[in-house]
C-alpha cells in the first residue's frame, strides 16, 4: 500500500494523516468544509513545527511530510487509495453513509477501516460490498504520540486484509493489538467503567476532583487522573460512547451518571470548551468544585 485516504481532518483524522505521511505514505485527507480542512492542516503544521523546535525531527522531514498530504473536499479524490481510514463523528448513520458512497468510488481491492472506538465494525461494513476487506483501526489521542492501535477483525474480515492492516500499522511505527468486533474492543471495555466510577465518586460526594485525580496519579502511578482524562478526551465524546456501550451490553457499569449528562447539557465538554471537571481559562487548570 502506498496511497492512504483519511476521512476527517479533526484531531484524530489529522493525526492519522500526519503519522502516515511521516512514514512515507501519500495521504489524501477528506473534509466536508474548507474551514475544517484548513484548521486541520494548520494543526498538523503546528505539531510538526513544535517537533522541529524540540529537535525531534529535522526541518526537511517536516517539509516532506506536509508535501505528502493532500487536502480535499471532493470524495472522488479517494478513488486511487489502497486503504481508506474513516475518522468521522461517532455516529453509525454518518459512518455508513460515508462508506456507502466510497464503496462505489474506490477500487474493489481498496481496504476500508473505521477508527470507531465503540461501534460494531460489521454494522458499519454491512452497507458495503466488501465486508471481507473491512476492519477497525482504532488509534488513540494524540495519534502522533500514542503508540497503540487496536486492530479489530470482524467475522468477515479476510486474512489478507487483516495482515495488510497489521503491516500498515507496523510501517507507521505503531504497536498493533488485535481485538474481536465487540463494542469497546479492549481498551474502552476496561477504561469506560473506570472513568464513570470516578464521576460517580464525585457525584456522591465521596471525594473532591483533585483528590480523585491525585489518588489515581500517586496511588496507582497513572500519568493523569480519570477526571482530567475525561476533560482531555471530551466529556461529550465519552457520553456518546456510554450510550453505545450500554445499548449493547445493558450493564450499569457502562451507563452515564447523571452528573455526566448535566455537564454535556451545560456545554462543559472539557478542555476543548475551556471547562469540564477543570476550568482551563487560567494558566493552571482549576478544579470546578461548583459541580457538586
Amino acid at each position: 500500500m502506498k496511497n492512504i485516504g483519511v476521512i476527517g481532518c479533526g484531531i484524530m483524522g489529522g493525526g492519522i494523516a500526519q503519522v502516515a505521511a511521516q512514514n512515507n505514505y501519500n495521504v489524501t485527507v477528506l473534509e466536508i468544509e474548507e474551514g475544517y480542512l484548513s484548521s486541520g492542516i494548520k494543526r498538523i503544521e503546528h505539531f510538526l513545527d513544535k517537533s522541529v523546535e524540540k529537535e525531534k525531527i529535522a526541518p526537511g522531514k517536516r517539509d516532506s511530510t506536509l508535501k505528502r498530504i493532500k487536502g480535499t473536499l471532493d470524495i472522488n479524490d479517494l478513488k486511487e487509495c489502497d486503504l481508506v481510514i474513516e475518522a468521522a463523528v461517532e455516529d453509525i448513520s454518518v459512518k455508513q453513509n460515508l462508506f456507502r458512497k466510497i464503496d462505489t468510488i474506490c477500487n474493489p481491492n481498496t481496504i476500508f477501516a473505521s477508527n470507531t472506538s465503540s461501534l460494531t465494525v460489521i454494522e458499519i461494513a454491512s452497507v458495503t460490498t466488501r465486508q471481507e476487506k473491512f476492519l477497525g483501526l482504532h488509534f488513540f489521542n494524540p495519534v502522533p504520540l500514542m503508540p497503540l492501535v487496536e486492530v479489530v477483525r470482524t467475522i468477515k474480515t479476510s486474512d489478507e486484509s487483516y495482515q495488510n492492516a497489521l503491516k500498515f500499522i507496523e510501517n507507521i511505527k505503531k504497536l498493533p493489538i488485535s481485538a474481536k468486533d465487540s463494542p469497546g474492543f479492549i481498551v474502552n471495555l476496561l477504561l469506560i467503567p473506570y472513568l464513570l466510577d470516578a464521576v460517580r465518586i464525585l457525584g456522591e460526594g465521596i471525594a473532591t476532583i483533585e483528590d480523585i485525580d491525585n489518588g489515581m496519579k500517586y496511588g496507582c502511578g497513572y500519568p493523569m487522573g480519570p477526571l482530567a482524562l475525561l476533560d482531555l478526551i471530551g466529556i461529550d465524546v465519552i457520553y456518546k460512547i456510554t450510550h453505545i456501550m450500554y445499548k449493547e451490553y445493558k450493564e450499569k457499569k457502562y451507563a452515564a451518571p447523571p452528573l455526566l449528562k448535566q455537564m454535556v447539557l451545560a456545554g462543559y465538554h472539557g478542555k476543548k470548551t475551556g471547562k469540564g471537571f477543570y476550568d482551563y481559562s487560567q494558566k493552571e487548570p482549576v478544579p470546578m468544585n461548583s459541580l457538586v
